[in-house]
């Protein structure tokens, strides 16, 4: 028996290695997601044993950790100082939800649901934390996009968003926790089982069911989109190829799948870059974009959707302007999107969820600028974009998404309240090279089109380049370090989801749960001492 009748542990540490494994084994891309109902089991019988304070917060480091840096360890080939910061502290928060589920769990009876209740308002307020920009956000583990691949058992998301895939594993957890303690009790087992099936049974009958409103509020147009994957290496995009070289290659891409019904391109994030970042005011008048203009104009009605390095020149400095060198005049920087035709530069929009590390640092880790690896960004940090307005085009209305951006479901459910119908994702996940993370960046983006019941666009300049619908089954892709494009049928919503009006609801609740509970802690601690 793993756990005796006075709560001692026969092997704690093989119960640690395996909730760490378990976590890894279920992640995408993983076929063995399922593992994720059971995967926390290990974890709460160390919870429930009589170790010490000290011994449980090892155990669950080691348990996170492994989870951590199995799942994103190719964080490592972009920056090694980012990753090994990224592995060390998330490993910690995770532990927090957990310290603190054992600390309320002691106050109370042995038969209170109370400490569960708290374990998944502790553990969703740390995800919540995690969905906002605070300077280290890192959302990339949120529980509930495990099943990213799995889109068939999630319609429900445009309900929930991940959130609710977050708060379903936990549940699963610990029913299936309280089944394993009482030797499968037939109630109990029962209860589990159906709390694990339930939600896919009606994810399944909302995927094969078109309902007459989906049908009215989604609408195919005979325009073509067309993604555009170049292939340029991210690590010698200068070096190897000049700036009027890549923007040949992306021109001639785009030509493999243009036809008459094309009204729109979508080229990757940093597609338009040189050594000095294009001025917004004056794009029309540079010399190095000559044969995109011309392009263009030879293709009237086609507009560009496109990733640009560039920067605006400012009168007076801004609270995130940079200075010139040897002059007295500023400017801001922006790893930005633009909506162009052969007139220039219609619509701009700014990145506004930074990359820790590559594109931003939070004040007190302003020490480390230099030590960390550059993602084609600047650590003296872009100016952010405000507010979530959506990109006008001919035939859409685009939410767009910069690389990292497209993992924060919350900040992409805003645009659809603002009449975007389709999202446009454009993204450079070769920082990375041929590892899992361009994969699951690529399975995440399917999250976004059930939240939001809208078409997903995704170029990537190595790949994964594709279309995705709005139940998240892939439409089509390409595979990874391959040059090419791909043409689909341009297919809009503008109808917004129960996600789309209330966002992050079950975050919200969970953060109420949260405090009621340290609140309450606090009071039986107050108790204790008067008696």
């Amino acid at each position: 028996m793993l756990l005796t009748q006075n709560k001692k542990l026969s092997n704690p540490f093989l119960l640690s290695l395996i909730s760490g494994i378990l976590l890894f084994l279920a992640w995408p891309m993983s076929p063995l997601t399922s593992l994720i109902f059971i995967a926390y089991v290990p974890l709460l019988l160390i919870a429930h044993s009589n170790i010490s304070k000290g011994k449980y917060f090892l155990l669950l480091y080691i348990a996170f950790f492994i989870w951590n840096v199995s799942t994103t360890w190719w964080v490592y080939n972009a920056s090694p100082v980012g990753a090994i910061g990224a592995f060390v502290l998330n490993s910690l928060f995770m532990c927090v939800p957990w310290l603190l589920f054992r600390w309320i769990k002691n106050k109370m009876a042995t038969t209170s649901i109370v400490p569960y209740i708290a374990l998944i308002g502790f553990w969703l307020s740390f995800e919540f934390g995690h969905l906002h920009d605070w300077g280290l956000s890192w959302p990339w583990l949120t529980i509930g996009n495990v099943f990213a691949n799995q889109t068939k058992w999630i319609q429900w998301y445009s309900v929930t968003g991940v959130g609710g895939g977050s708060l379903w594993v936990l549940l699963v957890n610990i029913l299936f926790y309280k089944t394993f303690t009482s030797n499968f009790n037939i109630k109990k087992t029962s209860i589990a089982a159906t709390t694990l099936l339930l939600p896919i049974i009606v994810s399944y009958i909302l995927f094969f069911s078109n309902t007459p409103t989906e049908i009215n509020n989604t609408k195919q147009t005979t325009h073509n989109a067309v993604v555009v994957q170049p292939n340029i290496d991210s690590w010698t995009k200068l070096e190897n190829m000049p700036p009027q070289k890549q923007l040949e290659l992306l021109i001639e891409t785009s030509k493999q799948k243009m036809d008459s019904n094309t009204s729109l391109l979508v080229w990757p994030e940093t597609a338009l870059y040189s050594r000095y970042a294009y001025d917004e005011a004056n794009l029309k008048a540079n010399a190095d974009l000559t044969q995109l203009w011309q392009f263009l104009a030879q293709n009237p009605k086609i507009q560009l959707l496109s990733g640009i390095e560039s920067i605006k020149n400012l009168q007076q400095p801004s609270a995130t302007a940079n200075k010139f060198a040897n002059a007295n005049t500023y400017y801001e920087a922006y790893n930005a999107a633009a909506v162009m035709d052969s007139t220039g530069g219609k619509q701009f929009y700014h990145k506004s969820m930074l990359v820790p590390g590559a594109e931003t640092l939070p004040g007190f880790l302003q020490f480390l600028a230099k030590q960390f690896a550059d993602f084609g960004g600047t650590t003296n940090g872009y100016t952010r974009n405000v507010g979530r307005v959506p990109l006008q085009t001919k035939t859409a209305t685009i939410a767009p998404s910069i690389c990292y951006e497209s993992i924060y479901g919350g900040f992409m459910s805003k645009y659809k309240n603002n009449g975007a119908g389709i999202i446009a994702i454009i993204t450079n996940d070769g920082w990375w090279k041929n590892t899992p993370g361009h994969k699951q960046h690529f399975a995440y983006a399917k999250l976004r089109a059930i939240e939001n019941k809208v078409m997903v666009m995704r170029s990537a300049n190595t790949g994964i380049s594709g279309f995705i619908a709005p139940n998240g089954e892939t439409i089509s892709s390409l595979p990874y370090n391959v040059n090419g494009a791909l043409s689909s049928p341009i297919i809009t919503n503008t109808s917004p989801t129960f996600y789309n009006q209330f966002p992050d609801v079950i975050y919200w609740l969970a953060l109420i749960i949260t405090i009621c509970t340290l609140i309450m802690g606090k009071f039986f601690t107050k108790q204790k001492a008067t008696l």
